[in-house]
């Protein structure tokens, strides 16, 4: 599945959110992190990404992922239920 990002702004809290569905891979990741700088410098807001309905994320990706949730004005979000979801996935295969 391709990756879909969706951008939701909220301008009460002066914050966007940028929501992750699919499978991430390094272009994928590198490309949100342009799009989430883009939005931060341009809009002048803090950006969220939120990845709760995310269903694959490669090694390279999360390594861009972490570059951007070290910089300040940006936060990672939903990475528990990706988690969770990939437990579950795997313990229903080798079950």
């Amino acid at each position: 599945m391709p990756t879909h990002i969706t951008q939701i702004d909220d301008t009460e809290r002066r914050r966007t959110v940028l929501r992750v569905e699919g499978e991430m891979m390094l272009d994928d990741a590198l490309l949100l992190e342009r799009i989430a700088s883009d939005i931060q410098i341009d809009l002048d807001t803090c950006v969220t990404i939120d990845l709760a309905d995310l269903d694959f994320l490669d090694s390279e990706s999360a390594t861009v992922l972490r570059r951007l949730d070290s910089r300040t004005g940006f936060r990672i979000e939903g990475i528990e239920t990706f988690l969770q979801t990939a437990i579950n996935s795997a313990e229903k295969s080798a079950g």
